[in-house]
């Protein structure tokens, strides 16, 4: 990974560096950060590769499934290379890491905000389709294994993805999938994970629904909650 390519990953995901890291280390990092953008100036491609090292040591503070930390692999401790970054890509990273740490109860109501906004069916909807389908166990009013979204406007949404296609029939793998993300005490959570991209899939999981075998995909959601 080049000093560019390490920079401009910290200035894609500023907002959970300043959040993963404690003062001591934004600091270190800031610091770091100035002192490259002086040696790159000067041109001075050995000072730049240090810096690169200090920068890299002050990111293994950040959670190991950190885009940051998932991208340095095990390049954290690799020799850094003597290209030479772009001072305005190193000026971008001072000045969003000088940025305030957002509300994280503003970036709460962002996340729910993107999840409702996936395709859902309501509750009203759901149980229409359900009417002459074969009733589901417990009854078609206990959806056990489903997520369920509390949207503050529009009432519960079940996201789209969990059913087939037309139906309000739910895939099993879902379920299976959302009883290991435990989806009945934190269905936010498990809808995250369906819809955000994943690393280990390379796609969003719920994108890659008959596209991956079934089994790939229980593989990384218990990956995540450490089953295997």
């Amino acid at each position: 990974m080049t000093s560019e390519e390490l920079l401009r990953l910290l200035e894609e995901h500023w907002t959970t560096v300043i959040t993963g890291l404690d003062e001591d280390d934004l600091g270190r990092l800031s610091g770091t950060l100035r002192q490259m953008r002086e040696e790159t100036a000067a041109g001075n491609p050995t000072a730049v590769a240090r810096a690169v090292r200090r920068m890299k040591r002050t990111l293994s503070a950040l959670p190991p499934d950190h885009p940051v930390s998932e991208a340095l692999g095990g390049h954290r401790y690799a020799a850094a290379t003597r290209e030479l970054p772009g001072l305005t890509t190193i000026d971008a990273v001072i000045g969003v890491l000088g940025t305030p740490p957002p509300d994280p109860a503003e970036l709460l109501r962002t996340a729910r905000r993107r999840l409702l906004a996936a395709p859902a069916l309501s509750e009203s909807e759901r149980t229409a389709l359900t009417e002459g389908q074969e009733a589901p166990p417990g009854g078609p009013d206990a959806p056990a294994g489903l997520i369920r979204l509390r949207d503050p406007d529009h009432g519960i949404r079940y996201p789209r993805f969990q059913f087939r296609p037309g139906t309000a029939e739910p895939l099993p793998v879902v379920r299976r999938i959302n009883v290991l993300l435990r989806a009945d005490r934190d269905p936010w959570g498990a809808a995250d994970w369906w819809l955000g991209g994943n690393r280990w899939l390379g796609g969003v999981p719920a994108e890659l629904l008959g596209v991956v075998p079934d089994d790939a995909l229980e593989r990384a959601a218990a990956e995540l909650v450490g089953a295997l």
